[in-house]
């Protein structure tokens, strides 16, 4: 990644779901101060910090139908064949899963990987085991989506994580989405699924980063086979 890159995603505007957490950051700052002046350093940094992660950078998006764009920035941890959470009434076979973990430190604006309209989010309460963990994806917390798109209904599940202790989706049963149109975001780490119908081959590899808008993970339509990698 270029500098220009790195600046781009760092020196960025806050996302308004992040200005009470970085008031309280702030406020905390100035109380830690007044009991001893060291602290308040600390606790300005600790604000700092609060800022990075609720940032909200613009993102460059292909318009292309047949390419399915990563939901949130970080890194891809499980690429798989599994059946859909049975909440969101998808699918009951295995569909092609891509997951994108996202630590305290990766922007955590959620984006709607491909164009299309939601036809059904449902929520479930569940536990907050490290979001890293494959079986996250059936015991935490979480919030889906099923889009539909012209390949046909999707899947885009929000997890809650070992930190994250609120989804928040702004979306509506019925709205159109572009792909990499904001719906919402998860705070303090957690994960992103992604189900996909047949046809769909993957154009990340495990441990590939991904930044959400950006980055083509999967494609329809595609004379190419699954991606061959290696580590250099």
């Amino acid at each position: 990644m270029s500098l220009f890159d790195t600046l781009r995603n760092t020196i960025v505007p806050v996302h308004k779901e992040g200005y009470p957490f970085v008031a309280a950051f702030f406020a905390g700052s100035l109380v830690l101060g007044w009991v001893f002046e060291p602290l308040f350093w600390v606790g300005l940094v600790l604000t700092l910090w609060c800022a990075y992660f609720f940032r909200d950078p613009e993102r460059v998006t292909p318009q292309d139908d047949d390419l399915v764009i990563s939901p949130a920035d970080g890194r891809v941890s499980s690429i798989r064949m599994e059946v859909p959470p049975e909440e969101l009434y998808l699918s009951t076979e295995p569909m092609l899963r891509i997951s994108i973990f996202m630590n305290v430190f990766d922007c955590h604006v959620n984006r709607s990987p491909m164009r299309g309209s939601v036809v059904n989010i449902a929520y479930r309460e569940g536990s907050y085991l490290n979001a890293e963990l494959d079986k996250a994806s059936k015991e935490n917390e979480r919030n889906g989506l099923v889009v539909e798109t012209r390949h046909g209904q999707i899947g885009v599940v929000q997890i809650a994580g070992l930190v994250a202790r609120r989804i928040v989706c702004w979306a509506n049963p019925a709205q159109p989405l572009d792909a990499g149109e904001r719906f919402g975001l998860i705070r303090f780490g957690s994960r992103l699924d992604v189900y996909l119908p047949a046809g769909a081959e993957p154009r990340v590899s495990l441990g590939q980063r991904a930044i959400a808008g950006e980055t083509v993970i999967a494609e329809f339509n595609s004379p190419k086979g699954p991606v061959i990698s290696r580590r250099s």
